[in-house]
């Protein structure tokens, strides 16, 4: 079973160090990042997917980011 997540976070170190996490735990990067204008809160906002291979089955109420 693969999972998916997107991970977002505004433009600073932060994001870098949610993504090396995912990484740390077994997640793989899929597809590029993205880049884009939050109007609202004025500041940049930095998006990357990661898939991982799980042998749980899924289900909704399972927290991602705990796998």
């Amino acid at each position: 079973m693969k999972i998916y997540r997107l991970l977002t976070e505004d433009d600073t170190s932060a994001f870098c160090h949610k993504v090396s996490l995912a990484l740390s735990k077994g997640w793989e990067l899929y597809g590029d990042p993205t880049y884009a204008f939050d109007h609202a809160n004025g500041v940049m906002r930095c998006g990357q997917a990661v898939t991982k291979e799980i042998d749980t089955p899924y289900s909704p109420e399972m927290k991602l980011g705990e796998q």
